[in-house]
């Protein structure tokens, strides 16, 4: 999967109201995703979540240690909930559809990181809203 994506490429954003879950379509299901996340504070926790179940990751490996994978899985996702409850006011996508949404979570973690997905100002961001 190319991860490197000029956004300004995809048709015009979807209507949530006609879209039919469970989402079939990858392309569509990550349009789908990146509307539930226009909350800075929500991506701030995700790219939190997601660095933390990194380093928690690499630290099971080093020390072979499973307990370090469920603590990356944890702070992972009570990160991503708590912006998601706490800041977006939604349920989160892997509520819905698991599999996609882990993809899609590190998919934005890579868009974030390359700034294509911006944690300080909604308008830099290169995708429709």
């Amino acid at each position: 999967m190319n991860m490197q994506q000029d956004f300004s490429q995809h048709p015009a954003p979807i209507q949530l109201e006609k879209l039919q879950m469970p989402i079939k379509d990858y392309q569509q299901f990550y349009r789908f995703y990146l509307t539930e996340h226009h909350d800075l504070n929500c991506r701030r926790l995700h790219f939190l979540g997601s660095s933390l179940g990194l380093l928690a990751f690499r630290k099971a490996i080093k020390t072979r240690q499973k307990r370090y994978v469920a603590l990356g899985f944890f702070a992972g996702y009570a990160c991503a909930w708590v912006g998601h409850f706490g800041f977006e006011k939604n349920k989160p996508a892997s509520f819905k559809q698991p599999l996609y949404s882990f993809v899609s979570d590190w998919r934005m973690y890579y868009h974030i990181a390359t700034g294509q997905i911006s944690l300080t100002d909604q308008a830099k961001d290169k995708f429709p809203h």
